[in-house]
């Protein structure tokens, strides 16, 4: 019986061919997928349009990523390696709930992944579904930094304050991100769409008091502010009761 040479579906657990022509590679494929993934999204991105625009043959793409899922792995190991994790190397050996070093390290991180997500709106909603994505060296590399940051902190089960953090994180992206692209779409500004949907939230809002004074008013504040401010507020939380789970003297 013939061992298979892939036996992992991922993109990661196969040799990577060499080049057919100077133009043509796995990084420039990658490259020119993720500007089409910011541009139109993942609906709009095919192996056919991808060739087209790399004036590729489909012989040629499919010998570097053999399907557009792992296509998508690639894509997304790319743009993880924007993700900034602070060097835990400043934290104290004496960790405690109240020391906001590992707080101030967990939260640039969380912003960093967010101001990522939102660079890219298609990274949080296929986090989940880029098969064994997590194979990929920036992946792997911001896993093992996280794991050092919360390791450093001091916490019993470092994985498990770092699934907190990241599922939240994701969550709020994932809902922003859809968010900006709905607005997008619309060719208003951000503020100007609000204001144009406003009327009908406050006529929806009435008779539900406690609704209702959320509508009341036209914004004051820019619509990225509010949606920072929304962010850091349930970051703190999260990381409010991560502090209660640190072990204490």
């Amino acid at each position: 019986m013939t061992a298979r040479t892939n036996p992992i579906p991922s993109v990661w657990a196969r040799q990577q061919p060499a080049p057919d022509q100077p133009a043509l590679s796995r990084a420039a494929i990658v490259r020119e997928a993720i500007a089409m993934l910011d541009a139109d999204g993942i609906e709009a991105l095919s192996m056919r349009k991808l060739g087209a625009r790399l004036n590729a043959g489909a012989t040629s793409l499919y010998r570097h990523v053999a399907t557009k899922d792992e296509l998508m792995e690639l894509a997304v190991d790319e743009v993880a390696a924007e993700i900034v994790v602070p060097s835990p190397d400043f934290i104290g050996g004496d960790p405690k709930a109240d020391s906001p070093d590992w707080r101030a390290a967990a939260t640039e991180a969380a912003q960093s992944f967010r101001a990522t997500a939102l660079r890219h709106p298609w990274l949080s909603s296929v986090l989940g579904q880029a098969g064994l994505a997590y194979l990929g060296p920036n992946l792997m590399s911001f896993s093992e930094r996280l794991a050092a940051l919360f390791t450093a902190a001091g916490f019993p089960e470092p994985s498990r304050a770092i699934d907190t953090v990241l599922s939240y994180v994701i969550g709020m992206s994932t809902t922003e991100a859809a968010w900006l692209t709905t607005v997008a779409r619309s060719g208003e500004s951000e503020a100007a769409f609000i204001a144009r949907l406003m009327p009908a939230a406050q006529q929806a809002a009435a008779g539900h008091d406690h609704l209702a004074d959320s509508y009341a008013a036209p914004m004051a504040l820019d619509p990225g502010e509010i949606r920072e401010t929304k962010f850091a507020y349930g970051l703190e939380v999260v990381l409010d009761g991560l502090a209660l789970r640190l072990p204490r003297d």
